[in-house]
């Protein structure tokens, strides 16, 4: 069983102690979520469900579940084009869960403070207690960067092998750069000031000490910061 939680192992992605030289926004400058006219119901193509939070933040609920709405977007209308011949195929949201409560892959339970993508059930889920830290002490761009970072491992779960990088956590980062670029040029995101420096804030906080050397490596953070930024200039192709 592999859980891909912004890296290949089934550690915690954070501690308390990641966030020990993190700022609290003051006050935070969210992105915004473009409204959109709702999309026809193709009979056949799978709906993202909205994720929920068992007794979580109304606000955290409405942005997870946007995000994921945004991100899923960006990916049904650009997935074909940039891998052509195949179809995509939207990944089901299990949504927070918290502490060991949440959905199993592969036999494995959950762990706290952990998010990730589940290749043997072709979903993503997270810790809430992981979101709402991260929100408080960061910014929504937290939110941002792990669901677009973790529907960037079910992207690769959905293409050729040989065209995912053997650094899979550096390449996820590159792809949630990718999308959430593409999404603001889609015209259904719109980013403020100060959100740049909550993503680069982000990956430094998830990052490892060392650069990647193997696939349990998340990377450094300047290795994760440069992956982001090349999907934010290059697209998805410059992440392949």
């Amino acid at each position: 069983m592999i859980l891909l939680v912004l890296g290949l192992t089934a550690s915690p992605l954070l501690t308390g102690a990641a966030f020990a030289d993190a700022k609290a926004p003051s006050p935070p400058e969210p992105w915004q979520i473009v409204p959109q006219a709702p999309a026809p119901n193709v009979p056949g193509s799978p709906q993202t469900p909205a994720p929920t939070v068992p007794g979580g933040s109304g606000d955290i609920n409405a942005t997870e579940a946007g995000v994921a709405q945004v991100v899923d977007g960006f990916w049904k209308k650009h997935f074909t084009e940039n891998f052509p011949g195949r179809q995509y195929t939207s990944p089901r949201v299990a949504g927070a869960y918290v502490g060991t409560s949440g959905p199993r892959c592969g036999g494995a339970p959950s762990a706290p403070n952990n998010a990730f993508y589940c290749p043997a059930g072709d979903f993503l889920a997270w810790d809430q207690n992981l979101m709402t830290t991260g929100y408080q002490k960061i910014g929504d761009s937290w939110i941002y960067l792990v669901i677009s970072h973790e529907w960037g491992h079910a992207i690769q779960n959905r293409i050729s092998r040989a065209q995912v990088s053997p650094a899979a956590d550096l390449q996820a980062d590159c792809l949630a750069g990718a999308t959430l670029a593409g999404a603001q040029r889609d015209g259904t995101l719109k980013k403020d000031a100060g959100d740049d420096k909550e993503i680069a804030d982000t990956l430094t906080a998830v990052a490892d000490k060392t650069p990647w050397t193997n696939s349990s490596s998340h990377g450094n953070a300047q290795q994760r910061i440069a992956a982001y930024n090349k999907g934010t200039q290059g697209g998805v192709k410059a992440c392949l």
